[in-house]
């Protein structure tokens, strides 16, 4: 049912409001003072707001206008007073209230109006802005989807990812409208302080974004945000590239963060799976780049956008992007012709079979580690003939430490696996 915010300094009209709404089913709250509505707000938007304008700390025309200036007027108000003028009435309205009651208000007044106003408020947003970024085909439609899911069920959730594919882009879609985004880049906090956490992100969102790096420490930590998180208005994402089923298998995910996490994964679709993006994608990409690089804009030809859709895409977005970024310095004029694009992409197959190292310093440090041990590991299991032993041995490391590697990169070897 719809809240309604009751915000009088007389106790005895408060009392007799909730009496009234209550009986017709609505849930409400009560604030006794200008202070008191500021908090109420700050901790919930209410459906609608019943405003006293005559009150001991600040009078509500003042409040009003300062919720219309900082942007929160999002829900209708309607403006009460025993005492009230017409000039009031109009400055009330001007500034946005839905209507003003004069008191003592009548029983069938207050819920008629209470009534029309709730009929004129629009669904407020439960996402930030959207995911256009990633692309507007049907996988991201059916992504937004699932995420708005999500988000209205209060779910925590996890991101099934691949290296460059985004997810901090989801991540910021599902903060809240207005609240904080908060990134976990030391996950050390997630053990030492992790309600802390939960209160720089009240009523916005805690992101943590690697849960296979996580110790059985830390991994409490993030149960116990999960746990919490209703209590500071926060949600809680994580991303893996691993998943969940496999991280508890292998003994990497604790039983209570997995029973936690389970009813919310959701896994980022690549862009070798959403191949009808890549074209808008790459054209504002190379805008972008081109506007970033001080260099003349020049579009791409047909070919040379089929030949873009026409790769894997191992690195997915950042992978594009770097690309597109390497193409707007190319030299020339006119459109980015195919033979450009496909000897660029030739290029970056033949130096590893991934990405070159030209391309990795476009993308982000961990993406571009990811990308470096995942050719160099490749590269060497081949050279190898995929014996783990062998391989272990010539990269330095204990045979249970690469084993550990190859399943957190996702390396899966050609046919059936070989030991030597």
């Amino acid at each position: 049912m719809p809240e309604i915010l009751v915000v009088d300094d007389e106790p005895g009209i408060r009392e007799l409001m909730r009496e009234i709404l209550e009986e017709e089913g609505f849930e409400v709250r009560m604030a006794e003072h200008g202070a008191a509505a500021r908090a109420a707000l700050d901790d919930k938007v209410p459906d609608l707001v019943l405003l006293d304008i005559w009150m001991p700390d600040v009078d509500g025309v003042s409040l009003l206008k300062e919720w219309k200036t900082q942007g929160r007027l999002t829900m209708p108000v309607v403006m009460m007073s025993g005492h009230g003028t017409v000039h009031t009435a109009v400055e009330a309205t001007r500034l946005g209230a839905f209507d003003y009651l004069e008191k003592p208000v009548s029983y069938k007044q207050l819920l008629d109006t209470v009534r029309k106003a709730l009929e004129t408020r629009r669904p407020r947003p439960i996402t930030s802005g959207s995911l256009g970024a990633l692309g507007q085909g049907e996988a991201i439609r059916r992504l937004t989807q699932r995420l708005n899911l999500a988000a209205s069920a209060g779910l925590p959730l996890l991101l099934l990812t691949r290296p460059g594919i985004g997810e901090e882009i989801v991540a910021r879609f599902m903060t809240p409208p207005d609240g904080p985004f908060l990134r976990v880049d030391e996950p050390g906090q997630l053990a030492d302080r992790p309600t802390d956490l939960l209160a720089r992100a009240k009523n916005g969102l805690v992101y943590v974004p690697d849960l296979v790096a996580l110790s059985t420490m830390q991994q409490r930590g993030l149960a116990l945000l999960i746990a919490r998180r209703a209590e500071f208005g926060a949600r809680v994402v994580a991303a893996s590239q691993q998943p969940l089923a496999h991280l508890l298998a292998d003994g990497r995910v604790l039983q209570d963060l997995h029973d936690q996490l389970a009813h919310a994964v959701v896994e980022l679709p690549t862009l070798a799976e959403r191949r009808e993006d890549i074209p808008a994608l790459a054209t504002r990409l190379l805008e972008d780049a081109c506007a970033r690089l001080l260099v003349p804009p020049r579009p791409l030809s047909e070919g040379a956008l089929a030949a873009l859709c026409a790769h894997d895409w191992p690195g997915n977005l950042a992978e594009l992007e770097a690309v597109v970024g390497r193409l707007a310095l190319e030299t020339g004029e006119g459109a980015i012709e195919t033979a450009v694009v496909t000897a660029m992409l030739g290029r970056e197959e033949a130096e590893t079979g991934r990405t070159g190292v030209d391309l990795m310093l476009h993308l982000p440090l961990k993406d571009a580690r990811e990308a470096f041990e995942r050719a160099y590991l490749e590269a060497l299991l081949t050279e190898c003939g995929w014996a783990m032993s062998k391989t272990a041995e010539r990269a330095g490391l204990d045979r249970t430490n690469l084993y550990r590697k190859v399943k957190q990169l996702g390396i899966e070897a050609p046919g059936r696996d070989r030991e030597s």
